[in-house]
């Protein structure tokens, strides 16, 4: 599976990466613990092409998630000491740390109020949503881990499909972060998530990128997504917040 990257040696390049970026906040690059990478190996080939791409610092955030991925402070800390024991063993030297991926179910509440949310620098929480449908309680939620310090990310917000970008632009006016996950500029999750995306772009809706890196083909899209114009957009002169994680 992942000798994806031995063929296609000819492609053309372009003359930038996500050096400026300098660091990825979502990705599921720790070994077997939810629908990402499952082992070392498996982990070390994607964090070699994010490193190829220019990124500097790696966040890993595994799902949480009541009824798929009960992960925990114990199972996410071994599998990051997996991790960079694999990394050592191959001197490969990344800043590399892990806070989580939170599932808005019927856990996420309880975890803010007894304050079990993992965090990223300053106090974020990257948390996501159903697919299908708007929580009822998004609004107080949110507020509420702004009333408790936290500074809240919704992740991928491009790839719910039954907002647009006026329920996204209340949500932010809140003090909701946006993140996009780049390889939505290419396609990769169909045309309306491509459109949605770029309709934030417009509008400077964005505050971090990031991969969600799951496996090769994510990490082909986050190279082919370096070609786009809407992309350049994101990557100069534009307001984005990924260097305060640094």
């Amino acid at each position: 599976m992942f000798g994806f990257f031995k063929k296609k040696e000819a492609k053309k390049r372009v003359d930038f990466n996500y050096s400026s970026v300098l660091v990825d906040l979502h990705s599921h690059v720790l070994p077997g613990i939810d629908d990402g990478a499952q082992t070392p190996e498996e982990s070390i080939v994607l964090i070699k092409k994010m490193m190829e791409l220019g990124i500097k610092k790696i966040i890993a955030t595994p799902h949480v998630m009541i009824d798929y991925y009960r992960n925990d402070y114990k199972s996410i800390s071994n599998a990051l000491a997996i991790l960079k024991e694999e990394l050592k063993n191959q001197n490969i030297d990344i800043d590399i740390s892990a806070a989580a991926e939170h599932y808005f179910d019927e856990s996420f509440e309880k975890r803010i109020d007894d304050r079990l949310v993992f965090t990223m620098g300053d106090n974020y929480v990257l948390f996501e949503i159903s697919f299908i449908s708007q929580p009822s309680n998004l609004i107080q939620v949110i507020q509420k881990m702004l009333d408790m310090g936290y500074k809240p990310i919704l992740a991928h917000p491009e790839r719910y499909n039954y907002m647009d970008v006026e329920q996204l632009k209340q949500i932010r006016m809140m003090g909701c972060n946006l993140q996009l996950n780049t390889i939505s500029l290419t396609g990769y999750y169909g045309k309306p998530t491509k459109t949605l995306a770029e309709e934030l772009v417009d509008n400077q809706m964005v505050d971090f990128i990031s991969s969600d890196m799951h496996h090769p083909r994510h990490a082909q899209a986050l190279e082919d997504a370096l070609k786009l114009p809407y992309l350049r957009k994101l990557l100069f002169n534009y307001p984005l917040k990924n260097e305060l994680l640094k």
